[in-house]
């Protein structure tokens, strides 16, 4: 097989697929994301570049995971990045922070604690 190798680096969310090239160009846009269990519950930070399935995944505990195990399936906050590489550096910083930040990340953009994922299409 001659042309450009294809690599597929594993993520630890969960199965990772090739984006379809026919779908909604904005569905598919790199985001950085917190999922929690409720107001001030457990929180979970993941990055994917089609939010709307990666929420459905959680919500449907396809994966034995940490959402799974702690019922965190609520989406608390969502933010786009021009490339998978930049959100993936965000999310790696966002975990490294203190809770309280996350917390304050969370209140600023969504001071309820709403569920967003209406809100993605």
């Amino acid at each position: 097989m001659q042309g450009r190798p294809f690599s597929v680096t594993p993520a630890k969310a969960g199965v990772q697929e090739r984006p379809d090239p026919c779908q909604n160009e904005v569905r598919m846009k790199p985001r950085v994301y917190i999922l929690a269990s409720q107001r001030n519950g457990t929180i979970y930070v993941g990055v994917t570049s089609d939010l709307s399935r990666r929420v459905s995944a959680h919500r449907g505990d396809v994966v034995d995971s940490f959402t799974k195990r702690y019922g965190v399936h609520r989406l608390a906050y969502a933010e786009f990045h021009a490339t998978m590489p930049d959100a993936i550096l965000r999310e790696k910083r966002i975990k490294k922070w203190r809770r309280a930040w996350k917390i304050m990340l969370i209140e600023q953009s969504n001071p309820t604690w709403e569920d967003l994922s209406d809100e993605i299409g």
